[in-house]
């Protein structure tokens, strides 16, 4: 694994060169610097070209994240929350990581379960409270 390889889980590592990294002005606070610096960093990883993952995997992550996927395949991250084209960077590698990690995550299965006596009880008798509340509001009724 090199320097630019991207570590997203044990065992999925993306290679450095099917990242593309792009630097471009930055707006925000910052003063005269942002105006004169390309710090805001737009990081891409094509995920239909990517060798990485399996193809089960490439279908769920495209159904999880299609919202974050291009027309073209990309996976798009922008980061521009610091000064420093490197800490951006570094903010926009771990951005990526963090959302294919949660889109490769499945969400643990349902396991249905019942509700317990005592819950049951506790539930029929704020019913039956309330019920009396509502029939000592009630007016008399003379027969």
């Amino acid at each position: 694994m090199s320097a630019e390889d991207l570590q997203i889980q044990d065992g999925l590592v993306i290679p450095g060169h099917e990242l593309s990294v792009q630097a471009s002005l930055s707006g925000g606070s910052g003063g005269q610097h942002v105006n004169k610096t390309c710090t805001r960093i737009t990081l891409r990883w094509n995920l239909d070209s990517s060798q990485v993952l399996s193809a089960s995997q490439r279908d769920y992550l495209r159904g999880r994240i299609a919202n974050r996927i291009t027309n073209a395949g990309d996976v798009v991250v922008h980061c521009d929350t610091h000064r420093q084209q490197r800490r951006n960077l570094e903010g926009a590698r771990q951005q990526l990581q963090e959302v294919i990690r949660a889109g490769l995550q499945r969400p643990k299965k349902r396991r249905p379960t019942r509700p317990t006596r005592a819950s049951q009880r506790k539930r029929v008798d704020g019913k039956k409270k309330r019920g009396e509340v509502k029939q000592s509001r009630r007016k008399p009724r003379f027969d």
